[in-house]
């Protein structure tokens, strides 16, 4: 039985990707400061260019860092963790969140994959990432 996120080796040989993405063109926004009823010191919210709206809830394949963000929770990322955003040595632009199907695997910090799954851009929720990828599973890496 394959492990949780993971494809078995047939359905990894039938599999299509339908779009690809890549971290030049995550990167490739531009932000604007807002104040809301919440911060209204202001805010940076992303605007996202017109090329990558059109990816939004696609299937698409991309490959990154897996940085974790608590005992049952990662995110894919452009940098290594000790380069990470979190560290404040890149942008939002340059992590991922991820949610697996079939539950969570066991992975490494700063195991490099390439996960495939249903991309979904968040442009309003500034608490939360600005890129998801959702029902995903690791089709390199493991």
């Amino acid at each position: 039985m394959p492990k949780a996120g993971a494809f078995s080796k047939s359905e990894a040989k039938s599999l299509i990707v339908t779009d690809t993405l890549n971290w030049k063109l995550l990167g490739a926004i531009k932000f604007v400061k807002k104040t809301t009823k919440d911060y209204p010191e202001g805010v940076m919210y992303p605007i996202i260019n017109s090329t990558l709206k059109t990816k939004n809830k696609k299937r698409i394949a991309m490959s990154g860092f897996i940085v974790p963000i608590d005992n049952t929770t990662y995110a894919l990322s452009k940098n290594v963790f000790a380069a990470c955003f979190f560290c404040g040595q890149a942008g939002p632009e340059t992590i991922m969140g991820i949610k697996f199907r079939g539950g969570t695997p066991k992975l490494k910090t700063d195991q490099y994959v390439t996960l495939e799954g249903n991309f979904r851009i968040n442009e309003n929720d500034v608490e939360d990432w600005i890129y998801h990828i959702e029902d995903a599973v690791i089709v390199k890496g493991k």
